[in-house]
């Protein structure tokens, strides 16, 4: 670990300026997880594909890759810290260009879209219109990286998305979606999944016939909103010719403490920093 330290934000300031800018390629780097599997992704995009999304990993992937465009699709969470905004600012200001759809890409598209984050999909669109919705709508439980990251559940998203086409198609009342809605949101994200909603759902609510029929109906599979999303922007990039970010970002990148304290930790404050500081 470097022993690199700040004393104060104004040294800080006067220390990082300016970032380290590295010479992009034309690769695509693709954080990706339970949302799609990457020989699925693959059909759709060419790219370097890396395990979900996690603190500092951004960073990591413009070093060694210098990629012209990265793309957020799933992230870690709870036990590992997530990627950092700052992060992606940094990357941005590096010329990157950065894209979310899905799941936590979705996430920070929406909170960053001022910034320049390219954000895709029904998804993204929806937290840009409701920017205090709860991460967790969007988060399901996954297996370990070394067993491909797949979903271990369903998320709030999906099972709301799913439940209200099933009243537009007449499968359910709109007073049974309600309560499916509830139950579902009372669940928490580890635990939450259609089985067990489903069976949730028969111990709570009286209309066993709808819920039989939701059943049968759910049994033919329904596409899952974030796996639509994922895909039709990795379609839309296939189709893209991706090069360095050379407009003016509208933000003035500023390397903060607390940002290059995490860094120093994962051993990648000297990616930030330009040669001899």
């Amino acid at each position: 670990m470097t022993a690199f330290r700040f004393t104060s934000s104004a040294s800080l300031r006067r220390r990082s300026k300016p970032i380290r800018r590295p010479i992009l390629r034309d690769d695509i780097v693709v954080f990706l997880g339970p949302t799609l599997s990457e020989p699925q992704a693959r059909t759709y995009l060419d790219a370097i594909y890396l395990p979900p999304v996690g603190c500092a990993d951004v960073v990591r992937a413009v070093a060694k890759y210098a990629p012209a465009a990265i793309v957020l699709i799933d992230g870690v969470f709870g036990q590992l810290p997530a990627v950092r905004h700052q992060e992606i600012l940094w990357a941005m200001a590096c010329g990157v260009r950065i894209y979310g759809a899905a799941s936590i890409g979705a996430l920070r598209a929406a909170e960053l879209a001022p910034q320049g984050m390219i954000g895709h999909g029904l998804i993204y669109r929806w937290y840009r219109r409701h920017p205090l919705a709860d991460d967790a709508d969007v988060t399901v439980p996954m297996a370990p990286v070394a067993l491909g990251s797949r979903a271990l559940g369903d998320a709030l998203i999906d099972i709301r998305l799913t439940l209200k086409k099933a009243e537009r198609i007449g499968i359910i009342q709109r007073r049974l979606r309600c309560e499916l809605e509830s139950l579902a949101r009372a669940l928490h994200f580890s635990e939450r999944s259609f089985p067990k909603l489903l069976a949730a759902a028969e111990n709570n609510c009286a209309a066993t016939d709808e819920i039989e029929a939701l059943k049968a109906w759910m049994q033919a599979g329904d596409a899952s909103r974030k796996r639509i999303d994922a895909v039709n922007l990795l379609t839309y990039l296939a189709d893209q010719k991706i090069n360095r970010l050379n407009e003016d970002i509208p933000f003035a990148f500023e390397l903060t403490e607390s940002f290059a304290n995490d860094m120093e930790y994962y051993n990648m404050l000297d990616t930030l920093l330009p040669k001899g500081t």
